[in-house]
């Protein structure tokens, strides 16, 4: 369709001291998304702040309150969008949005790390905001999730449509798959991993690579 779909980080500071995630005059903890079937870019009709005051807002964003997205993906069935947020320094976090909802999600950064309290100054309470699917606390010796995908290859039946993923530290290879009632069910598929697992690719048949 054109649209080219890019994220950025809160551009560094612990705790992200300008609040830059939440300053939607501001790429910083944004996923952004325009079109480029043509030179200079547009920005794509459907986007949820298309037709916002660009003073105010940049008509580039399609969410917010992201920390470090690392990685973000689409599942090649149904173009869900899965994003893998690094958290500061207590809870990573995996957050899902359905294809076709431009609705403008906001995913909580600085207010809230993962479900977490962090800085609620000047914030709306948690519902207001769109939660993580799955967090992992750094007790359980998490510190980087890095995002994969949803698995939609032919090698390995049994883990078709499960979301798989990974984090720097603990190199454990986890999946998340519906669970028929609207949410997921969560399962680790590799409990002794390796450290500095960095990223996932997906060739053309949908088999991944980590």
């Amino acid at each position: 369709d054109g649209n080219l779909w890019f994220a950025l980080g809160d551009g560094g500071g612990a705790g992200d001291p300008n609040n830059l995630a939440q300053n939607m005059a501001m790429a910083f903890g944004k996923m952004l998304r325009i079109n480029v079937n043509n030179v200079p870019y547009a920005v794509p009709t459907d986007n949820p702040f298309a037709t916002a005051d660009p003073g105010d807002t940049l008509r580039a964003i399609w969410g917010s309150g992201l920390r470090n997205p690392y990685r973000f993906s689409f599942d090649a069935l149904n173009g869900d969008i899965w994003i893998g947020d690094v958290g500061q320094g207590a809870v990573e976090e995996i957050d899902h949005i359905p294809a076709g909802v431009n609705t403008g999600p906001n995913f909580g950064w600085r207010c809230y790390e993962g479900t977490a309290n962090y800085n609620t100054t000047g914030c709306l309470g948690l519902p207001n905001y769109v939660g993580p699917v799955q967090q992992h606390p750094h007790s359980d010796g998490s510190c980087s999730v890095i995002g994969g995908f949803v698995y939609r290859g032919n090698a390995y039946p049994s883990l078709y449509g499960k979301y798989i993923y990974t984090d720097y530290c603990h190199g454990r290879i986890h999946a998340l798959q519906p669970n028929g009632l609207g949410g997921w069910t969560s399962s680790t598929l590799m409990v002794s991993g390796s450290f500095g697992l960095s990223g996932f690719g997906e060739d053309a048949s949908g088999e991944l690579f980590v």
